[in-house]
């Protein structure tokens, strides 16, 4: 599974597969306080940003593409340190990827990290929406960079 992973994310993977049982949590509440703030510039923003519905807590994500690939940026209360942890680590894990390595992240990448022994269903499935959100986020970038590439004039739609 690591040849789909960005080197910083097999890095964090493998961070906690070394670790057991409580020190995993510990070490996703590490990655909850290296969550930023939302930058000033997104912060007007904030009620435009993409939702998590699945999530039961308010995950807010917006992914800003740069010619270096992406930066993610998540808005989630501090009340959910464990989702906030797992938003940092996204985060880190995937700054710089382009939309096709986001789509090629295994949607359970996390399983490897032994979060299912420390973490409830119901978190996992928080987690699993999360990355399909953002897979959904990187399909929308790339159909938008291709639709621009190869614009349609209305004279060759009707060629087609």
């Amino acid at each position: 599974m690591s040849e789909a992973l960005l080197p910083r994310l097999a890095e964090i993977v493998e961070e906690f597969r070394w670790c057991e049982g409580r020190e995993k949590l510990e070490l996703l509440l590490q990655y909850s306080r290296r969550l930023p703030p939302l930058p000033a510039w997104l912060i007007p923003q904030r009620d435009s940003m993409e939702p998590v519905p699945e999530c039961m807590t308010p995950v807010f994500l917006f992914i800003e593409w740069t010619p270096s690939g992406a930066v993610l940026h998540f808005d989630v209360p501090a009340e959910a340190p464990t989702v906030r942890g797992y938003a940092a680590m996204v985060a880190e894990g995937l700054r710089g990827a382009s939309p096709e390595q986001m789509l090629a992240l295994p949607a359970d990448f996390y399983m490897a990290m032994g979060l299912h022994d420390v973490l409830t269903p119901q978190r996992l499935n928080g987690m699993a929406a999360i990355v399909a959100h953002l897979k959904r986020l990187a399909l929308e970038q790339q159909r938008q960079r291709l639709n621009s590439a190869h614009p349609v004039h209305l004279q060759d739609a009707g060629n087609r």
